[in-house]
């Protein structure tokens, strides 16, 4: 599985696209990096409607790997090494997005799984 990273994309693209492949699981990016095992502060999130342009580092484009074998660590350092955007994985957690910072070592498919867990409870 993998998502395309156009010149054109908007950050809602890249969102919309990951969504469609783990309804229980969510992108956010941001203006700065996060530490390992933190989350993100929330007055760093850029905008959905963002066009990644203006935010990435690298001004490059192309695939990057959402297979369900990856883990969520993996996946934000792609962003990050490939097209210098800042990501952080969430999981769905009832009403709530949790950041995946204790969880970072879990595949997509594991994430995904457990956020459908929480919801039918």
């Amino acid at each position: 599985m993998q998502i395309y990273i156009s010149e054109d994309a908007t950050i809602s693209n890249i969102q919309d696209d990951f969504k469609v492949a783990y309804p229980y699981l969510k992108l956010e990016f941001y203006r700065q990096p996060h530490a390992p095992g933190a989350a993100s502060p929330a007055q760093d999130r850029i905008p959905p409607a963002t066009p990644i342009e203006d935010v990435r580092m690298m001004h490059s484009f192309g695939w990057i790997d959402i297979s369900p074998n990856r883990t969520a660590h993996e996946l934000e350092h792609d962003f990050c090494r490939l097209y210098g955007l800042n990501a952080q994985v969430l999981r769905k957690s009832g009403d709530l997005w949790l950041a995946t910072t204790k969880t970072d070592n879990w595949t997509l498919a594991q994430l995904n799984e457990e956020g459908n867990m929480v919801e039918k409870r």
